[in-house]
């Protein structure tokens, strides 16, 4: 099987290849090789492709800057995700596409289920869903896949930050009132495949399992870094003021992809020291 990998030089999408590639025939395309947001440059690489699948791990995800930057923000994660979806549907090609916890406004208090109402607070999160009603409204034939708190060894990412900072400051103020699953991109990589492979189709929440705070999450970082006398101070999100207001509560229910797959993810504190161990 061939599979055409949009976003390949991406945190998600390098894992996706390294994941894919030694059962399939991958290719990967990223910003040097298409627009995403020219809908006959859409159409090129995907028919170029000759794939039976395309894995869009392209999109626009510095919530903050999308704020200032709402128009390029829409065109890259809703009007290129529909130049993705409508090219593929004339094609006859089933399209993975990911979206975000961000599409909930975080009132919750208990993990979001796949047909929960959603109701972004964010510019991120709107554009974000905008992108999916395109994908539901273009195509039959798809997998689309809400997902949170990323970290991979091939972008930025929180784990990172918080492991440099400690190196450089012995005191580190991190929020406590921001709640969800960190989720490595070496894992959600796993899932895609074991959705492929089970000729799945709909919507799934996929995140490593547990949850946890931003400070609860830096805690841990920490201590399987290794880092010592580092203090960590837990502070509410109103002491650092951010152009784009985040969910305070966004965990994913994943019971689905589980009944769906017969197949959990690891808890999230076992893929955090799998990624330390390999980044060390």
């Amino acid at each position: 099987m061939k599979i055409l990998v949009l976003g390949n030089m991406g945190m998600l999408g390098t894992d996706i290849v390294g994941k894919l590639s030694a059962s399939y025939d991958v290719i990967g395309k990223d910003i040097d090789d298409f627009d995403i947001t020219d809908k006959q440059d859409c159409r090129r690489v995907i028919v170029e492709s000759d794939a039976e699948i395309v894995i869009n791990a392209a999109a626009y995800t510095n919530v903050d800057d999308c704020e200032d930057n709402q128009e390029t923000c829409f065109a890259v994660n809703a009007e290129g995700v529909k130049n993705v979806v409508r090219s593929c549907t004339e094609q006859g090609i089933k399209i993975v596409h990911f979206s975000t916890d961000y599409v909930f406004d975080g009132t919750q208090n208990t993990p979001y289920t796949e047909d929960f109402p959603y109701n972004p607070i964010n510019v991120y999160g709107q554009s974000k869903l905008q992108g999916e009603l395109y994908l539901r409204e273009y195509s039959n034939n798809y997998i689309l896949i809400r997902t949170a708190w990323l970290y991979g060894k091939n972008g930025k990412n929180f784990v990172d930050t918080i492991i440099d900072k400690a190196h450089i400051e012995r005191s580190l103020q991190v929020v406590d009132d921001q709640i969800g699953s960190p989720t490595y991109t070496v894992d959600l990589a796993s899932a895609v495949k074991v959705l492929i492979e089970g000729n799945h189709t709909g919507i799934f929440h996929v995140t490593n399992r547990g949850t946890c705070s931003w400070y609860e999450f830096a805690l841990k970082i920490l201590e399987y870094a290794d880092v010592k006398n580092v203090e960590v101070k837990p502070v509410t999100s109103d002491t650092f003021p951010r152009k784009a207001l985040r969910p305070h509560y966004s965990v994913l229910s994943c019971k689905k992809f589980s009944h769906a797959t017969q197949r959990t993810m690891r808890y999230w504190q076992i893929a955090l020291k799998d990624y330390i161990n390999r980044i060390n």
